[in-house]
């Protein structure tokens, strides 16, 4: 499998770390912000198989059209697109296949299996969810917050709410609470908290390095390599991994 690293921050960085200790090859490694390796895509001369995107959003059109015109598969992990970036997303997905997550780490796909079995059990509880980031970080709530909102969506009747600062009542039963923390170094901790009457259900998720999601990329590179033009996502990535332990055990 030839990668190539589009965005070299920090993620890409690790990235390429991770893959080089599992004997991949780093065919080519693209630095919009400047640097020693080539700034655009357009300069890539090297044979690619797939491209790891840890960028920004500005570049989402470079990457769909380099995936497009090469006819590679896109992994897509960059964070804080709008819903008209998410719908270019998908539109190019129709010709290639992309994985696209704001997460991408395994811990991160279990949990929203988890809140697709326990969601439906859980009508008489509110349930707010609890974020937290380093201090760098930008966005706020963090994508995977919002992944794990639309999975609560889909299966229970509620609405996200931001801010309750100008509120003067009581929580109504539909609501999702949305909370961000951001201080220090934190990598990332996202807890899904059930509260009833009289007693409380946590699902929490703490990322203990950056490496977890260095990890699931490249897991998510290799789920799509082979498949079909399509969409692709943390489920993908779940049964892929429950495949493989299955065949181990």
């Amino acid at each position: 499998m030839n990668l190539l690293i589009h965005g070299y921050g920090a993620m890409g960085q690790i990235v390429e770390e991770v893959a080089r200790t599992q004997n991949l090859n780093v065919a080519a490694i693209v630095s919009p912000a400047g640097g020693e390796h080539p700034v655009s895509l357009q300069d890539v001369e090297a044979e690619v198989d797939v491209v790891i995107d840890f960028s920004n959003p500005a570049l989402l059109d470079d990457v769909l059209a380099f995936g497009k015109a090469k006819q590679i598969p896109l992994v897509i992990a960059t964070t804080g697109f709008s819903e008209a970036e998410l719908a270019k997303i998908e539109a190019a997905s129709q010709e290639i296949p992309i994985f696209q997550s704001y997460n991408t780490s395994y811990g991160i796909a279990l949990l929203k299996q988890l809140l697709d079995q326990l969601v439906p059990l859980t009508l008489g509880y509110d349930i707010e969810v609890i974020e937290a980031h380093h201090r760098k970080k930008v966005d706020a709530p963090s994508g995977t917050a919002e992944l794990l909102a639309r999975a609560i969506e889909a299966k229970r009747d509620v609405t996200p709410v931001y801010d309750r600062t100008p509120r003067r009542e009581a929580r109504a039963a539909d609501e999702l609470g949305m909370h961000s923390v951001r201080g220090g170094t934190i990598f990332g901790e996202h807890t899904v908290l059930f509260a009833g009457d009289d007693e409380m259900l946590e699902l929490k998720h703490t990322a203990l390095s950056k490496r977890v999601f260095a990890n699931g990329a490249l897991a998510a590179a290799a789920t799509i390599l082979d498949r079909p033009a399509g969409l692709y996502n943390l489920t993908n990535l779940y049964e892929e991994a429950t495949h493989v332990t299955h065949k181990r055990l």
